[in-house]
């Protein structure tokens, strides 16, 4: 069971973090996720970040301007976006799949309902 948070209405140039929550499996064994989709868009990855914390990985289009981090203690994973751009806007996703990184959304096992974030111009 997956619970996203944070998502909102923020301007281009503006940040904002997103949490998510798990519950229902052994959080510190599982790799977390990030995917976002916007409409008429197909689901992309995000970022990634290993069940250690130890190995993270981001798109292109996100690096330099989101982190991903997790909280083994808490079972909870952050996307802390900046810089944001109108670009960004999308429902975006948390997932968790067993183990190692993958960038590819039929990888991931469970998923969350998703949080809307809105990047006005």
């Amino acid at each position: 069971h997956l619970v996203e948070s944070g998502g909102g209405l923020v301007q281009a140039g503006g940040s904002l973090r997103l949490s998510c929550s798990a519950s229902g499996f052994d959080f510190s064994a599982y790799t977390m996720a990030w995917f976002r989709q916007a409409p008429g868009k197909e689901r992309e990855f995000v970022a990634s970040i290993l069940w250690s914390g130890g190995t993270t990985d981001y798109a292109d289009s996100v690096k330099g301007r989101f982190t991903i981090s997790r909280e083994n203690a808490k079972n909870t994973v952050y996307l802390q976006m900046n810089s944001l751009k109108p670009e960004d806007t999308a429902v975006y996703y948390c997932a968790a799949r067993p183990l190692t990184i993958a960038t590819t959304w039929d990888e991931y096992r469970y998923w969350g309902q998703g949080t809307q974030v809105t990047v006005s111009s």
